[in-house]
């Protein structure tokens, strides 16, 4: 049986700092896809974290978007948007979670396990906003604000203290094209490749029209993040 299951909910709720309404939304934010593609009765019973994670992703940005608004007045939109950047890439996240012990708690398939899925980045994000999105729908946009700045409070206040703001590759792209006055970046899902559990995402940026980079990633946001990355060295290499 994997690690972690049957599911310890109490000595979880204690890790994260949370009393569950709905205990089934928790549980349901720590099974991966691989578990119910190999499980035929989880499939019929149970969903994947997946539309959680849609949900807390929505509702994380939100949070720490007004968040830094409110904190940093003197910044303006360029730089708040790296701020925020920083602190929900998938990296940050996973640092979270680890910090929660959420891998030992994900129920996967025995494949995932095998190839070390409870310590895979991508994993632990996608937890974590499951989770967020989790605490959102038991307890609403006030819990989940609660959750998130508590769990999110040291990185947060390192980030403000550290000066310089680290530079996400999609405002580095953003910041480049619009300097040669040219359209911002768009970006396009091309395909999704493989089973559920092991997706992979592909991505074109276009610039006026052109395929100015493409970018692969088992998150949909890294394979955006790697597209930026490749168009914004097509703009250094030719410039317009």
């Amino acid at each position: 049986m994997p690690k972690g299951w049957p599911f310890k909910r109490t000595l979880l709720e204690t890790k994260l700092g949370l009393r569950f309404k709905d205990p089934a939304l928790l549980e349901q934010a720590l099974v991966h896809p691989s578990y119910v593609n190999e499980d035929r009765a989880a499939k019929s019973s149970r969903d994947s974290y997946e539309r959680l994670e849609f949900l807390g992703d929505s509702e994380l940005n939100l949070i720490v978007t007004a968040e830094l608004y409110h904190q940093r007045p003197d910044l303006p939109e360029g730089e708040l948007t790296k701020l925020r950047s920083a602190l929900v890439r998938g990296t940050s996240l996973a640092k979270v979670a680890r910090k929660m012990d959420l891998g030992q708690s994900l129920k996967l398939g025995r494949g995932e396990e095998s190839t070390g899925g409870r310590e895979r980045e991508s994993n632990l994000a996608a937890a974590f906003e499951a989770v967020v999105g989790a605490v959102f729908l038991d307890g609403g946009h006030e819990a989940a604000k609660r959750f998130v700045l508590s769990s999110i409070e040291d990185e947060f206040e390192a980030l403000l203290a550290g000066g310089a703001v680290p530079e996400d590759p999609k405002s580095r792209l953003q910041e480049l094209v619009q300097r040669h006055g040219m359209s911002s970046p768009r970006y396009r899902l091309v395909d999704v490749q493989g089973p559920d559990h092991e997706k992979l995402f592909n991505v074109e940026v276009t610039v006026d029209g052109e395929v100015v980079g493409k970018g692969h990633g088992r998150r949909k946001s890294d394979a955006e993040k790697l597209a930026a990355e490749n168009g914004f060295k097509h703009f250094k290499s030719s410039p317009t």
